[in-house]
């Protein structure tokens, strides 16, 4: 086999209780320049495969204390990229299939050659550095796409970019907070595809939109069993998120009882599914989210004071689009370029008419509002320049209210808090809208919608003509 000169870094772990084969092993492995560590018990094996840098694990079926299967298995089920090669004296297509489902890359009988087995090395090898070259591209192109995804040149969106960076390379948990719509699952993603984890999964959930009893077992997992309807076994999201960033947005409507157990996830960093006794480790960031004051409900005993600070160790806010000044243009313009674009309408720009008005208008709704009525307004346009009259919504609400500056200043007031503003919102708009679209807008789920309204006693009689919808299930 001709040694490329790249290999010479890449270490190999070998387990083999016997000392003949062992060192043949190792002597074999090293004359093509790889580094090699060799023991010969399964469960220092295991150790050293799970907590040391190696590139290769080569392990033997019968070991002294336990077989190979296990240490394949128990490597694999702690989420790390490590190829794995089985040996064994004993021939069984049986034992081969057992050890490829566990998750072993090859399966070498004894005696082998030597060019055999440098081959089998040799292409497990080759996969690994495959797969991370795609990895790394892969990565390249989500922190350009994650990056791309946050749009704006003002003085407060300028400080988030900067805090982005500086906080990505970290393992700190992160609270983002600001109104709805405003963009924090964005910050969470340019956030994780600029870390070191971006390879590995970001899990996104909404607290809100979820059932707290069912929110458990989403997060957690369940075996079979564990309770009513749980026919087949789930391993959860934060086991799915192992290597990864989780992101919970809406973390102010997480249960109490739920904040107990994700607080002792977060310090221990295991994982009990629901109906089982095992516990799972997990490597797992998090990063929450949420447009209430936690501040406020942790001081109102709603909200876990020591799930709050472990949840804040680094703060990210995010400006309103009322405050951030001609990013509304700049916003704009994207999202009608780009749904134009998608519905293959030839639409150039915005009269200077409507520029004034989106610049002058409140944005209860934030970004999401904006592209929401830029989408609707596209697919309804006429002419090849959006106007005014393409917000008809908008424009009779604020002819009923005032103008769109008296708006921003009169009719709702900076001084009321983000529930003020969405009560508002739906208030003004949700004859305007469908449910499924004012929730949409507001970044909350359907569920979340109903419950806010029937604290407020907003009993919805139906919208565009639609039959009221029930309470979301």
């Amino acid at each position: 086999m001709n040694t490329v000169q790249g290999l010479r870094h890449e270490r190999i772990l070998v387990v083999e209780d016997d000392p003949g084969v062992g060192e043949t092993v190792r002597l074999l492995l090293s004359a093509a320049s790889y580094h090699v560590e060799l023991v010969s018990r399964g469960a220092e094996g295991l150790l050293r495969a799970v907590s040391g840098d190696f590139d290769l694990l080569v392990t033997d079926l019968r070991l002294p204390d336990q077989d190979g299967l296990s240490i394949i298995r128990g490597v694999r089920e702690t989420g790390i990229d490590l190829p794995m090669i089985l040996m064994t004296s004993f021939s069984s297509i049986d034992t081969a299939i057992e050890a490829l489902r566990s998750g072993a890359v090859d399966y070498i009988i004894k005696p082998f050659s030597n060019d055999d087995f440098l081959h089998a090395v040799e292409r497990a090898l080759a996969e690994r550095r495959v797969r991370r070259e795609n990895a790394l591209l892969k990565r390249s192109l989500k922190k350009a796409v994650g990056a791309a995804k946050i749009i704006g040149e003002s003085a407060g969106i300028k400080n988030v970019y900067s805090l982005i960076a500086k906080v990505a390379p970290s393992d700190a948990s992160i609270l983002i907070q600001g109104e709805s719509g405003t963009g924090k699952e964005l910050v969470a993603q340019a956030i994780h595809y600029a870390s070191p984890r971006s390879e590995g999964p970001f899990v996104p959930i909404n607290c809100g939109a979820i059932p707290a009893e069912l929110l458990e077992s989403e997060l957690f997992g369940h075996t079979k069993g564990a309770y009513t309807g749980a026919v087949t076994a789930s391993e959860g999201l934060l086991r799915e998120a192992h290597g990864g960033t989780m992101f919970l947005d809406e973390i102010s409507e997480l249960a109490p009882a739920l904040q107990v157990k994700l607080l002792r996830v977060i310090q221990e960093k295991q994982v009990r599914p629901l109906g089982s006794k095992n516990v799972y480790r997990t490597d797992v960031r998090f990063l929450a989210a949420s447009n209430r004051d936690l501040k406020q409900a942790m001081e109102d005993n709603t909200f876990r004071a020591d799930l709050y600070y472990r949840l804040n160790v680094i703060n990210i806010s995010v400006p309103p689009l009322r405050e951030r000044g001609n990013d509304v243009d700049i916003l704009a313009r994207h999202f009608v370029e780009q749904h134009s674009r998608r519905l293959g309408k030839r639409i150039t720009g915005l009269s200077d008419e409507l520029q004034q008005f989106l610049r002058s208008y409140h944005w209860p709704g934030n970004v999401r509002e904006l592209e929401n009525l830029i989408e609707r307004a596209v697919i309804l346009a006429d002419s090849d320049v959006l106007t005014s009259q393409d917000f008809s919504d908008i424009s009779k609400m604020e002819t009923k209210t005032g103008s769109a500056g008296d708006f921003s200043e009169d009719a709702i007031g900076r001084s009321l808090s983000i529930e003020k503003y969405i009560e508002e919102f739906v208030r003004r708009y949700q004859h305007a809208y469908s449910e499924s679209e004012l929730a949409a807008m507001l970044g909350i789920g359907r569920k979340a919608l109903w419950v806010r309204r029937n604290r407020w006693g907003l009993k919805r009689s139906g919208s565009r003509g639609q039959r009221a919808p029930a309470a979301p299930a």
